[in-house]
Order: C-alpha cells, then sequence, then structure tokens
C-alpha cells in the first residue's frame, strides 16, 4: 500500500450537494465525491456537469500537494460578487487519487454555503 492510499480516502458522497455564492446555485450534485485527507476536514469534490462553469474563470494561481498533485484554481463571479481562487482541481492528479481528476472543490470560507442535502431534494 503507498503512502496515498494510507493518508486520503475517496468515496461517493450519499447526498446531493449545493454550493452558492451571492444567492445563485454554482453548482447543484448527486455526484459528489468525499475526499477525507488526515486531520482536514472532508471536502467534497463536484463534477463540472453539475458546475455552472459560465460564473467560473482560471486564474493563473497554482499549488502542489505532494499526496494529490498540482491544482488549478477559479474564481467565481455570481450575484454581483466575486470569490477570488475559490474553486480548485487536480487536473491529472496523482495515480492514487485518479478519482478526482478534474473535480471541482470549493473553499467553505469564500462562497455563502455549500449545502449536503438529502439526495432525493428535488433541484430549486
Amino acid at each position: 500500500m503507498d503512502a496515498t492510499a494510507k493518508r486520503i480516502t475517496i468515496a461517493a458522497t450519499a447526498k446531493r450537494v449545493r454550493v452558492r455564492l451571492g444567492g445563485i446555485v454554482i453548482a447543484d450534485s448527486r455526484a459528489a465525491l468525499t475526499l477525507r485527507e488526515g486531520h482536514y476536514p472532508p471536502v467534497q469534490y463536484l463534477p463540472r456537469a453539475d458546475v455552472d462553469m459560465t460564473l467560473l474563470h482560471r486564474t493563473a494561481h497554482g499549488s502542489h500537494c505532494p499526496w494529490k498533485g498540482a491544482a488549478s484554481y477559479f474564481s467565481i463571479t455570481a450575484g454581483g460578487r466575486t470569490a477570488e481562487n475559490a474553486v480548485w482541481s487536480y487536473e491529472t492528479p496523482l495515480d492514487g487519487v485518479a478519482e478526482i481528476a478534474g473535480m471541482l472543490a470549493f473553499y467553505p470560507d469564500r462562497v455563502d454555503a455549500i449545502e449536503e442535502l438529502p439526495a432525493s431534494d428535488v433541484p430549486s
């Protein structure tokens, strides 16, 4: 077992995940993945198909995680607000976390809400 497998777990999220900024729904997914890493809070990764990509703008910001690889970032403009570098993605992650390739994660302190709702909820 490699070090990544010991440190990170990824599983299908049993709930519907919705992200809002400026009163606008940015993302709404029933196909999110929950990534758990060490002592950090769990992070929801959402498929791009469930995110309004017209509201996201790629930035030059980047970072590197020894367990996941190189991350790219996006800012969000919605409802008269802009959240800088509020979204990240591992477009070509390391082998141990290949499931999150191209998916998007949101910083909870840069959006209004990341809601976890019953999967059976009807989209609003």
